[in-house]
């Protein structure tokens, strides 16, 4: 068995993706600012050690045949920056040292004005020097003069650590900020994504309209997609409903021609034997009908509830033409079907499902309640409910398990040897709560029969 996993978040990708691309950033501009603070650094004391150079050269002189080098004070003081810097200098003619320290190493020069520089280790100690190099000269005879500076890095180094600690904290504060704009952007992204779910989940079931939420431009082939998931979602739907409805009509009318034969044949037929192989096969045939009828009235509730045609229905009139279609039935067993309907209420409902409920629950009534008996129906208000009341005098429900009886294909033990399906009351119940409505199943009080009760709000 695969263990759990989470689905992985889009938000959560896109955060890291950029947080990611952030901290790469970061390094970068790290390592570029700290590169080119070291580099301005190092180009810095180039100048000053060739300014140095050059402002000794300059004050070199030639006098009575002989090289006067007199150092002026300005040379030193411009490199004197930090006091934990030490300078050295040389000054040579022709190689041959004049001046400073004769084991100063000089740097190798290309060309002959321009200042050479070089990095060397001097007395345990790493030393940037820079060498000057100017011919005179000296009794008519050319010579060279070389002029070496040098100096410690300490100060550099310093600099270079501050640079650095800088150079952290801005990259730190330059992710912080990278961060915490990802984070906006992913959620900004993702709110797109959510606005869409919301727009969708909030709808009912029956609501089948198109998607009209605003969305990024990325988005909107799904959108698109989901509308027209929708649309043919909504035309099957449709074409569903209208195969229930012809379905129903060419599976009763068929059956109801051949019970009606079966009856005409019965009352020609003389011997008992065929008499009652006619009766069982017009009970079949009861059964059947109902059973396909209960089957597509089901069917025709379940598909309908979820996409519900809401107008204001007047239960009143609804009640009354029930009662008058199934009076002659009631009539066939000697029964007296009777309506007590208060003022007129509307409820805001689908008709043909309210109308399919109560149906079926007057055709409860006259089928499980004995010949010559009363069957009530009673329409009331009681506070911001409508209620239908119909009450028998039938075998009524079990004492034990009678609410199972709103589950398909549910049927009391006291029901054995009565045709039905077991749909009636759920088809009622079904209804019932499609509107927000309640269905109450209980034997009447103090007498037989069972007594139903089915509820809607008000409009």
């Amino acid at each position: 068995m695969w263990p759990f996993r989470t689905p992985p978040s889009i938000r959560r990708r896109l955060t890291l993706q950029l947080l990611t691309g952030a901290a790469v950033m970061a390094l970068v501009l790290f390592f570029i600012v700290f590169s080119f603070a070291r580099q301005i650094g190092a180009e810095s004391q180039d100048r000053i050690l060739a300014a140095s150079a050059t402002s000794i050269l300059d004050a070199t002189t030639v006098q009575s045949g002989n090289v006067s080098v007199d150092i002026p004070y300005s040379a030193f003081t411009m490199l004197d920056n930090a006091v934990d810097d030490r300078v050295f200098y040389r000054i040579t003619q022709d190689g041959e040292g004049l001046t400073g320290y004769d084991d100063l190493p000089s740097a190798r020069q290309d060309q002959g004005t321009r200042p050479a520089f070089d990095t060397v280790t001097y007395r345990g100690e790493e030393l940037r020097i820079a060498t000057l190099t100017r011919r005179v000269s000296v009794g008519g005879t050319p010579t060279q003069i070389d002029v070496t500076v040098g100096q410690t890095r300490d100060a550099q180094a310093d600099v270079l650590t501050r640079i650095l600690r800088m150079t952290v904290l801005l990259g730190l504060g330059f992710f912080a900020a990278s961060a915490l704009l990802a984070v906006l952007a992913a959620r900004s992204t993702a709110a797109s994504l959510s606005r869409l779910a919301g727009s969708v989940s909030r709808r009912g079931p029956q609501d089948l309209r198109p998607v009209v939420a605003e969305v990024p431009s990325e988005m909107r082939p799904l959108v698109t997609s989901l509308n027209s998931l929708i649309a043919r979602l909504s035309a099957a739907l449709t074409r569903t409903e209208d195969f229930i409805a012809e379905a129903a009509h060419r599976v009763r009318t068929p059956l109801a021609t051949v019970r009606a034969h079966g009856e005409n044949t019965l009352r020609r037929v003389s011997k008992e034997e065929n008499r009652a192989s006619l009766r069982e096969m017009i009970r079949a045939i009861d059964e059947s009908s109902r059973a396909a009828g209960q089957l597509l009235d089901h069917a025709m509730v379940s598909l309908r509830a979820d996409q519900l045609e809401l107008s204001p229905v007047a239960l009143r009139p609804l009640v009354e033409d029930l009662v008058d279609r199934l009076s002659p039935v009631a009539e066939l067993k000697d029964m007296d079907l009777r309506l007590d309907a208060e003022e007129a209420s509307e409820v805001m409902g689908d008709a043909i499902l309210i109308q399919n409920a109560v149906r079926n629950l007057m055709d409860n009534a006259i089928k499980y309640a004995p010949s010559e008996t009363a069957i009530d129906v009673t329409l009331t208000r009681e506070g911001s409910n409508v209620v239908l009341t119909i009450r028998d005098r039938g075998i009524g429900f079990p004492e034990t398990g009678a609410d199972a009886l709103t589950g398909r294909f549910a049927r009391g033990d006291n029901a054995t040897g009565v045709i039905g399906s077991g749909l009636g009351l759920t088809i009622a119940d079904e209804v019932a709560r499609a509107h927000d409505g309640t269905l109450t199943i209980a034997n009447t009080e103090g007498g037989p029969g069972a007594c139903v009760r089915l509820s809607f709000p008000l409009r």
